[in-house]
């Protein structure tokens, strides 16, 4: 599974029959973007959670759906920057103490 963020929705009025009238979303996965299937109704801006390979397919509603990507969660809360190493702190200058 991956974690993704809704970019933009992707309209596509010519496709072959088997993608039906599935709709498709723009998602970012880290610097790469990628599109998916939307099989829960997201919008851009969410977090969500998507499947490949052949969960994606299945999840797109049969084993025969041409897809790779498809969204199956929204993300109720995420904070991409949690967890992440903040800075360490600036230095601060010591004092050279001594007799003068």
């Amino acid at each position: 599974m991956l974690i993704c963020k809704v970019v933009k929705p992707l309209v596509s009025t010519n496709r072959i029959p088997d993608f039906e009238h599935k709709h498709l979303q723009v998602v970012q996965d880290g610097s790469t973007q990628k599109v998916a299937v939307d099989a829960v109704g997201c919008i851009p801006g969410d977090w969500v959670i998507c499947v490949g390979s052949s969960a994606a397919r299945e999840a797109a509603g049969s084993k025969s759906y041409p897809s790779d990507l498809t969204i199956v969660g929204i993300i109720d809360h995420w904070d991409p920057d949690a967890g992440k190493a903040s800075p360490p702190p600036a230095a601060t200058p010591t004092s050279q103490g001594g007799a003068a």
